[in-house]
This record gives C-alpha cells, sequence and structure tokens, in this order.
C-alpha cells in the first residue's frame, strides 16, 4: 500500500484484525518461550527534577540527543515504584513514541522530561535540545475568543503560511471563526496540537494528543507533522499498537514497577508519504512491541 495524504481505507478496517491476530500471536509465543504551553528551558537533572542537563543547543540539531539513566520514581506514601532505573537513549530527532498499558508511567515520564514534574532519582540530559512542550488530551483554551483570533495572536509572522497548511491538514479552515468550546473534543485537541506546532521547540510531547480524533485523520496529521518537522524530536503517547508501530520511529515500550528492564527501544517502521509499507515487517514490530510490554 502506498501512502499518498490519507491512508487507504481497506488498512483502517483490517486494523483491528491485525491487532486480535498479533496479540494471540503474543500469547502463544510466551506461553511456549523458556525465558522470562507549557515551556521549559532547562538545566541539570541530576536526581534534583529540574529538568535535563543542556549540553548543547546548536541550530543543526541532525544530532541532538535525549539520554534518560537510572530514573527512578516513586511518589510520596506510596510503597510502588512508578519506575526504576529507567535508562533509554534517542539519538536523533524524529518522530518516537512513549508505548504501554495504563499505569506504566508514559505521562509520568513526559512530565519529568518536559520539568512539569519533580521528587525523582536519576539523570536526563538533553544534547542539542532546550525547548521542550508538553500537550495533552483534553488541554482547555479560553472560550471568548474565537479559535483564529487566538491563533492570530500566537503565530509568529514567519509561520503564517505554514499555519494555514497545518489547518488545511488538520481539517479546521471552517472552524476558526468558532469558540473553542463549540468545537468536538477531537476538534479541539486538533487546534491545542496545532497552536503547539507554531511555537518554538526542540521536543514536543503529544500526551494522546489525536485522542477521539478518527485513525485516517490522525495517521494524515502525523504524516504531515513528520515532513515539516524533520529535525525536532516528537514523544507521541498513543495506546494503538499498529499505529506507533507503522509510523513512529523508535518505541520506548516502558514495563512498569520494578520490573527489569524497565523499557525497551523498539524500531518502528516510521512510514513517510508516498512509502510501501511491507505488511509483515509491521507485524513484527508490533509482535516486538506486545513481548517488550510483557
Amino acid at each position: 500500500m502506498t501512502l499518498r495524504g490519507k491512508p487507504d481505507k481497506k488498512w483502517i478496517s483490517d486494523s483491528s484484525d491485525m491487532v486480535e491476530n498479533i496479540l494471540d500471536f503474543a500469547l502463544q509465543f510466551r506461553n511456549q518461550s523458556t525465558t522470562g504551553m507549557n515551556d521549559h528551558s532547562k538545566d541539570v537533572a541530576s536526581g534534583t527534577g529540574s529538568g535535563p542537563e543542556l549540553i548543547d543547543a546548536a541550530e543543526n540539531r541532525a544530532q541532538s540527543v535525549l539520554e534518560v539513566t537510572n530514573l527512578t520514581l516513586k511518589y510520596p506514601g506510596s510503597v510502588h515504584y512508578v519506575f526504576k532505573n529507567l535508562t533509554f537513549q534517542l539519538s536523533q530527532p524524529g518522530f518516537h513514541a512513549l508505548f504501554g498499558p495504563s499505569g506504566v508511567g508514559k505521562t509520568s515520564l513526559a512530565k519529568i522530561i518536559t520539568a512539569d514534574l519533580g521528587g525523582y532519582e536519576g539523570r536526563i540530559a538533553g544534547q542539542g535540545l532546550d525547548r521542550f512542550l508538553y500537550t495533552y488530551n483534553l488541554e482547555r483554551l479560553p472560550g471568548w475568543s474565537s479559535v483564529g483570533n487566538h491563533l492570530d495572536k500566537i503565530t509568529p509572522q514567519s509561520l503564517r503560511e505554514r499555519r494555514k497548511q497545518l489547518e488545511r491538514t488538520f481539517g479546521l479552515e471552517d472552524l476558526m471563526n468558532q469558540r473553542f468550546s463549540q468545537l468536538s473534543l477531537g476538534q479541539q485537541n486538533r487546534v491545542n496540537l496545532l497552536r503547539y506546532l507554531l511555537q518554538d521547540f526542540h521536543l514536543l510531547v503529544m500526551d494522546e494528543s489525536l485522542a477521539n480524533v478518527d485513525e485516517m485523520t490522525r495517521e494524515t496529521i502525523i504524516l504531515k507533522v513528520k515532513a515539516l518537522y524533520p529535525q525536532r524530536h516528537f514523544l507521541y503517547i498513543s495506546h494503538n499498537v499498529v499505529e506507533v508501530s507503522k509510523l513512529c520511529d523508535k518505541i520506548v515500550v516502558l514495563r512498569g514497577g520494578e520490573r527489569q528492564p524497565a523499557c525497551s527501544v523498539i524500531e518502528g517502521r516510521n512510514c513517510m508519504p508516498e512509502q510501501q509499507l511491507d505488511r509483515q515487517q509491521l507485524e513484527r514490530t508490533m509482535l516486538e512491541i506486545v513481548n517488550a510490554s510483557s
């Protein structure tokens, strides 16, 4: 299948069947196996909870690195760890993912990376990264002005044309005169993501930012984001194993608690527009993710 703007409808309709087949196969495999606008400038984060350490803020970010080392988090009063000795590295820009079942610490990790959460041990370093943003599902905008007026105020002159591109891709062109509260949940999430993409950032966390958006539109939006921002880091939090396997570059699969290793980094298919997708390779990637989270 070739991706051209919008994905093949048959591919979308097959997704649920594919997930079911992969999960069934993964269960059999395990049974047979014998082996077990939040904007932040960062400073040193070595157990202090103050954010990633800035090593280099050069304009060319082709070699930018996000490095997490021995990150451990336990909430006050709890005897259970959210995660322990979590270590991974994302050594290049791209559309990456944080993946895992509910409760393994995806949002907690994202907020630590963007300095919205402290009280942890370990180290986070951002080489070539110094502006981190965090956007999340159901984030709200003031209701006294239209969506268009709000975007007018925050859009730099140099990004006016890009804003128009994003409005078209996101399906928001006809909604600029409406108030945010008048929009559906999916439309609200698209507006929120658009406004973050118009800001100056080096890493953007998308915490279920496309929830309540239909699958075809999500894929169209992600492909456009990847095309327009090839030198930026994204961390996309989603529970859709097909989506992250197909569209993401590196997938950090969290296991949660004291389980070791605390995570695995899986190579996604990182599908781009007009790229032929190998279904068997995609299924292998999905199987890797399922096994990594077990």
